[in-house]
């Protein structure tokens, strides 16, 4: 199989709602397409996010990830944060998830971003592995905290 990969636009809203549903369940939520679909077409529509979609040979999306623009005060400059990254089961270990933190790696370079950050969970140990095994650093000076407002 060989992948596509490019910028999703609001037209790509609909393929990438079931993805980004199975990305959220494997995060333990339950499973909501219609919110999925809403929460991604609004991110798109918006320009809140860069969202890169993998597709296979037939045009199915089979993976995505998606970028947050933010900045880093410490180096007074831009980041991305990548929050989403998500392949479909019948797609892994074929290089999609792989490719698409490449092209999202020279996304954040053409767009001047000086880094860009994930988090995953710890028990998330073959995203973990593919991070480091591509150069991803392990954060261990600063520690994550999360405190719900609504």
């Amino acid at each position: 199989m060989s992948l596509h990969i490019r910028p999703a636009t609001l037209a790509d809203a609909p393929a990438i709602a079931p993805l980004f549903d199975a990305y959220r369940q494997f995060y333990e939520q339950l499973a909501d397409l219609a919110a999925a679909q809403r929460f991604v077409h609004e991110r798109l529509e918006r320009n809140e996010s860069v969202i890169l979609i993998a597709q296979d040979d037939a045009g199915a999306a089979v993976g995505f990830c998606q970028l947050y623009p933010s900045f880093c005060s410490v180096e007074a400059a831009p980041i991305y944060v990548l929050y989403d990254l998500f392949v479909a089961p019948s797609a892994r270990g074929q290089g999609a998830g792989r490719f698409l933190l490449l092209a999202a790696e020279d996304h954040a370079r053409r767009q001047g971003r000086v880094r860009m950050d994930l988090t995953t969970a710890h028990t998330n140990h073959a995203a973990q592995a593919l991070y480091e095994a591509m150069g991803w650093e392990l954060d261990t000076v600063f520690r994550a905290y999360t405190r719900r407002v609504g």
